[in-house]
């Protein structure tokens, strides 16, 4: 069975630090790009970050650049959105996607997790 599977939200404070994972079963998640997305209430779907199958070259959108940072462990079948600096804005539910093309495009991705929610708050 193709899925991805989230692991690592939470309830965090200002400053803090979350460390998203994603875990693939049924496929090969180096043979993919992989964007990270995010949805607060009432707001559409944002891109965050992706990461390139192949030459591995990174994106983040402005938003969170210097702050997070996407990363692939191949042995592990699995890849990261590591969180830091987390203010309250960045508060929704986080998804990860699989697709053949690293984009901001949501709709452009095949594979996606089941969404895990980030809340930072005092």
């Amino acid at each position: 069975q193709v899925q991805l599977v989230q692991s690592g939200g939470g309830l965090v404070q200002p400053g803090g630090s979350l460390r998203l994972s994603c875990a693939a079963s049924g496929f090969t998640l180096d043979y993919y790009a992989i964007g990270w997305f995010r949805q607060a209430p009432g707001r559409e779907r944002e891109g965050v970050s992706w990461l390139s199958k192949g030459d591995g070259s990174t994106y983040a959108a402005d938003s969170v650049k210097g702050r997070f940072t996407i990363s692939r462990d191949n042995a592990k079948n699995t890849v990261y959105l590591q969180m830091n600096s987390l203010k309250p804005e960045d508060t929704a539910v986080y998804y990860c996607a699989a697709g053949r093309i690293a984009t901001m495009i949501w709709g452009m991705y095949n594979y996606w997790g089941q969404g895990t929610q980030v809340t930072v708050s005092s």
